[in-house]
C-alpha cells in the first residue's frame, strides 16, 4: 500500500504541473486587465496586426466614401494615411485602450453568459486618421465617417470553448501549483527508495512540460485553420504567441529544470553505488609472474 500510494502520488504531482501553469496564467495573466494589456501591447510594433488594423480602418472609412472616379486613388491616400498613423505613439495608446476594453468584454461574456462574438473597436484609430488628414489640409476630409470599425477577437463557438474551461482554471490559481508540490513531497517521502523516485518524478514533469508545449503549438494550428475567411490570419498568429508566451517559456524552464534534477539524481546514485578503490599491494606481496622464479634466502638460525 505504501509503494502503491507514493506511486499515484507522484503521478499525480506530475499530471498537476501543466495544469498548475495554466492555471495561474489563466488568473494572473489572462484574468488580469493589466497584464493583459501589458501582454497585448508589443503587438502594436508587429506589421502583421498594423496591416490588418490598416486595412480594417480603411475598408471602414471606404465603404462609407463616395469620390466617384477618385475611389481607387482615394482609397490608396487612406491606406497610406491609416500605415503612418500605425507608427505613431498615439496608435500605441489607441491600441492599448482597445485592448483593455476587448479584455473586459470578453471577461463579461465569460461571467454573465452573453452571446455573440467578442470584438475590439477602431473608431478611436479613424477619428486619429481624420484628425491627421485634416491637419494636412485634406478636402474630403469632413466627409469622412468616425463609425465602428471592428475586428473580431472571439468568434461565437470560440467563446463557448473559453467559457467551459478559463473559469475553473482562473478559480483554481495558485491551489493547483500548490497541490502538486504537496504530492511529490508526499509521494517521495512515502517512496522506499527515494533517489530513483525523484528520478522517475523529474522525468515525470520534464515529459508533462513536453506535451503541454506540443498541446500548444496544435492549439494555434487547430485555432488559425478554423478562422473565419475574413480574419487576418498572421495578425491571429501573432496574437497567440503574444498570448501564450508565458505558458510557454515556464514549460520550457519546467522542462529543463526537471531534467537537471533527473540527472542530478542519476550521478549521485552512480556515485554513492561506485565500489571503493583497492588498496595498494606492497611489492614483496605481488604475486610473481608465471614462469619466474623467486629466490629465496634461507633464514639463518643461530
Amino acid at each position: 500500500m505504501r509503494r502503491a500510494l507514493s506511486a499515484a502520488l507522484l503521478v499525480l504531482a506530475c499530471l498537476l504541473v501543466p495544469l498548475g501553469m495554466l492555471s495561474v496564467w489563466a488568473k494572473y495573466e489572462v484574468g488580469d486587465s493589466d497584464r493583459y494589456v501589458a501582454t497585448m501591447a508589443p503587438l502594436a510594433s508587429e506589421p502583421a496586426v498594423r496591416d490588418a488594423v490598416a486595412d480594417a480602418v480603411t475598408n471602414g472609412i471606404m465603404t462609407q466614401l463616395d469620390t466617384g472616379p477618385l475611389q481607387s486613388a482615394v482609397d490608396a491616400f487612406v491606406q497610406d494615411a491609416v500605415e503612418s498613423f500605425t507608427g505613431t505613439d498615439a496608435f500605441q495608446e489607441v491600441w492599448n485602450t482597445a485592448n483593455r476594453a476587448a479584455h473586459d468584454a470578453v471577461q463579461q461574456a465569460i461571467d454573465d453568459g452573453t452571446e455573440g462574438p467578442v470584438t475590439i473597436d477602431l473608431a478611436p484609430v479613424t477619428g486619429q486618421v481624420k484628425q491627421q488628414l485634416s491637419d494636412n489640409g485634406v478636402s474630403f476630409t469632413d466627409r469622412i465617417p468616425v463609425t465602428h470599425t471592428t475586428i473580431i477577437v472571439l468568434s461565437p463557438r470560440d467563446l463557448d470553448r473559453l467559457r467551459q474551461s478559463l473559469p475553473p482554471l482562473q478559480r483554481a490559481g495558485l491551489w493547483l501549483p500548490f497541490a502538486a508540490l504537496a504530492s511529490a513531497a508526499a509521494g517521495l517521502a512515502l517512496a522506499r527508495r527515494p533517489r530513483p523516485a525523484l528520478a522517475a518524478t523529474a522525468l515525470g514533469v520534464a515529459l508533462a512540460a513536453a506535451a503541454l508545449l506540443v498541446a500548444l503549438s496544435a492549439g494555434r494550428s487547430f485555432t488559425l485553420d478554423n478562422l473565419p475567411s475574413d480574419v487576418d490570419r498572421p495578425a491571429a498568429g501573432a496574437a497567440y504567441d503574444a498570448l501564450s508566451s508565458s505558458v510557454r517559456t515556464a514549460s520550457w524552464w519546467a522542462a529543463g529544470a526537471a531534467l537537471a534534477v533527473a540527472g542530478c539524481a542519476w550521478l549521485w546514485g552512480r556515485l554513492r553505488h561506485r565500489p571503493p578503490p583497492r588498496p595498494a599491494v606492497p611489492p614483496e606481496m605481488r604475486p610473481a609472474p608465471s614462469g619466474v622464479s623467486i629466490p629465496v634466502t634461507p633464514r639463518r638460525t643461530e
